[in-house]
């Protein structure tokens, strides 16, 4: 399910947004501030971002700032300014998008499925006929598994999370190894090349993990 995550300190506004959300038949999330906004972001992973410009604690372009350090997430900001300075200032922080308030719910939902139609990211549940078991860090298909270390599991089991998402090298260091600073961009090379391995190893002969030049790899589901 594509999770949208609301911050917007008006309760009236994120209520009315969430409202909307949840009809499209997506997962909204809301924080009234910018206060754990980098903490839920790294946590729920969400597919796009709503972020009010005036927050407690901490502003939104400061939030999109530190975002943008870890995570490509679209990003929409609401404002009530409306100047040509104030939307630069925003779209060198990393903003995606701008809706100026007061806005058309319905306006807002319209640039929402516009963002995650560009991004390739879908409201359907992915089946890759692909399993993972966190028990035994296995990776099992059909009748066939087979035995992932610790370093490998996490780095698919991220990938897998959002089917045709890409995702960064930078941020697969920040999301899938976290705990473990020394891990280098050639160490995640080399865990793709062996995951692939290991998945034409239980029969699997498409390749489920795309690199894309430049940008990082994303996972596509089998066919």
């Amino acid at each position: 399910m594509v999770k949208v995550l609301i911050v917007e300190d008006e309760s009236m506004i994120a209520a009315q947004v969430a409202k909307y959300i949840t009809h499209e038949g997506y997962q909204p999330i809301i924080l009234n501030s910018g206060e754990k906004v980098i903490e839920t972001v790294k946590l729920q992973l969400p597919d796009i971002i709503i972020l009010d410009v005036m927050l407690p604690v901490k502003d939104g372009v400061t939030c999109c700032k530190e975002i943008r350090e870890f995570s490509d997430t679209p990003i929409i900001m609401l404002t009530a300014k409306k100047t040509e300075n104030d939307r630069v200032i925003g779209l060198q922080a990393g903003v995606d998008d701008y809706v100026c308030k007061p806005f058309s719910a319905k306006e807002l939902m319209l640039r929402i499925k516009v963002i995650l139609k560009r991004a390739g990211i879908t409201n359907k549940v992915a089946d890759s006929g692909l399993m993972l078991d966190k028990d035994g860090f296995l990776l099992k298909f059909q009748n066939s598994e087979i035995k992932l270390t610790n370093l490998e599991f996490s780095l698919l089991k991220l990938l897998m999370h959002k089917p045709g998402r890409i995702y960064s090298r930078e941020l697969i260091l920040e999301l899938a190894y976290n705990n473990n600073r020394d891990i280098s961009d050639r160490a995640i090379d080399s865990h793709i090349k062996n995951i692939r391995k290991k998945i034409r190893k239980i029969n699997v002969e498409q390749n489920v993990i795309e690199t894309i030049y430049g940008a990082g790899f994303r996972f596509i589901a089998l066919n």
